[in-house]
């Protein structure tokens, strides 16, 4: 029997029962009835410092700073997806989660490829696809296959719980867990059949000489 797949939600909302929890209800209700493993961390309201560039992580292959980030790294490394979720501040993601994502990606020198990624944005009226666009850099930057829905991964909401009433929404995130499920599983399998993707040495190329 195989081992089961695994994965990683970061919520950024500072609310515990704020859409994007809603949002990510809808979805770990696929993952139960696929038998993935998930675990959802609440990064919201933790205190998450920004990146200081001190590049002491390309020694140690841990960030300087213990904290959370540090705990994420080994959590991240053994799942086979990842979903980061985020309220829309001034047409751009929470800046908790944010400085969370910059010193989890770039302090974690273990291979992320073809590790799935999803992100999921909530916002009382505009600005989700620009957060959106946002979250997915990090997953397209790392040769992580990204999950899709119907739509683009948005719930509409204000107050904590008007997600609810967004059907549209909440349907467009069991979609996408459906659809993580798919890509996770079929990565697996053609993984142990036909073995991945032939990889290169790495090019570095700087606009400046």
């Amino acid at each position: 029997m195989s081992e089961k797949l695994k994965v990683l939600m970061l919520n950024g909302s500072p609310r515990t029962n704020g859409n994007i929890a809603l949002a990510f209800s809808e979805m770990e209700g696929v993952f139960k009835e696929n038998d993935v493993e998930y675990e959802n961390i609440q990064l919201g309201r933790m205190d998450i410092r920004g990146c200081i560039a001190c590049e002491t992580c390309r020694a140690n292959h841990k960030c300087v700073f213990d904290d959370i980030v540090n705990e994420l790294a080994v959590k991240f490394e053994e799942a086979d997806g990842l979903v980061i979720g985020s309220p829309v501040y001034y047409g751009s993601a929470n800046g908790t989660l944010m400085s969370a994502l910059q010193r989890l990606f770039y302090s974690t020198h273990f291979d992320k490829s073809l590790k799935v990624g999803a992100s999921v944005v909530s916002a009382r009226r505009s600005g989700c696809t620009a957060t959106f666009d946002e979250l997915n850099k990090f997953f397209t930057l790392c040769n992580m296959p990204v999950a899709t829905s119907q739509y683009w991964n948005n719930i509409y909401g204000w107050e904590p719980g008007e997600g609810k009433v967004d059907d549209e929404g909440r349907q467009v995130m069991r979609v996408l867990a459906r659809n993580m499920v798919f890509l996770m599983e079929s990565i697996r399998l053609g993984r142990d059949q036909i073995g991945l993707p032939k990889t290169e040495d790495r090019v570095w190329t700087n606009f400046t000489r």
